[in-house]
């Protein structure tokens, strides 16, 4: 008996320590791989700060491996954030991306949709402007060759794409009839988002009035959107706003 009780005890352990190393192989498995992409640091030349920390936060809250890009590029000019006004030097969008990131950021060109699960771009003025020239050109304005590249790369892989505040005018300009959200239409708690609106409808896409607590999906081209800073909110409503978001993106990842 004794014998029996000592066999079965070793097929036990040693079935508890197969269950063990599968739960930890399938969940390692399992984790997302999301590429953030930045434009700078600092809401009025570069990627909002408030909206890149939330996007980390509600990422590693929902348990995802993270890599952060920049492109190697000038950034379109500098602003003084005290004064508002530009400033007479020049910044690099991946230098001053690295601060956002730690230190822990790579140039955008090396940046494979293959090794990655999906992609999320946080807002500011830098998406429009360094990104692209959405600032100065509106719906005429040209894409960053690089940042045009991988979301064309993670578009044709199916791969659920993320954009907040004014980084979705990327997706209207890259993907004609796509669908996106800058915010509610017509209500001055969004002051800016009939303008940005009407200049996505002329780029033929659809817009899609939501709240700022909420994202929007477009199924098809696998685009999540939400408004965030284009509302003039409490800062946890657009935390919220951007959970939402990024929520929708690991569920399709």
């Amino acid at each position: 008996m004794l014998i029996l009780l000592q066999h079965c005890g070793r097929n036990l352990l040693t079935s508890r320590t197969i269950r063990a190393m599968n739960k930890t192989y399938y969940s390692s498995e399992m984790v997302k791989r999301v590429a953030v992409v930045l434009a700078g640091c600092g809401v009025y030349d570069g990627s909002e700060i408030h909206e890149a920390s939330a996007v980390l936060v509600h990422l590693s809250r929902g348990g995802a491996s993270v890599n952060m890009f920049a492109p190697n590029i000038d950034q379109m000019h500098v602003v003084d954030h005290l004064k508002g006004e530009p400033a007479p030097e020049k910044r690099n969008v991946l230098v001053e991306s690295a601060r956002l990131a730690r230190g822990d950021i790579q140039d955008l060109s090396k940046l494979n949709a293959k090794d990655h699960d999906a992609v999320i771009f946080p807002g500011g003025f830098g998406a429009a402007k360094n990104l692209c020239t959405w600032a100065v050109q509106g719906k005429d304005c040209s894409v960053n060759d690089e940042v045009k590249a991988t979301l064309q790369a993670f578009h044709s892989e199916g791969k659920p794409i993320g954009l907040c505040c004014i980084s979705p005018v990327l997706a209207a300009k890259i993907f004609p009839g796509c669908e996106v959200t800058v915010g509610i239409e017509n209500d001055n708690k969004y002051p800016d988002t009939s303008d940005t609106a009407a200049a996505i409808k002329q780029l033929g896409c659809k817009h899609v009035s939501k709240s700022v607590s909420e994202s929007h999906v477009d199924e098809k081209n696998k685009l999540i959107t939400t408004c965030a800073f284009m509302c003039k909110a409490p800062i946890h409503e657009i935390f919220d706003g951007i959970g939402s978001m990024v929520q929708d993106v690991l569920k399709r990842a």
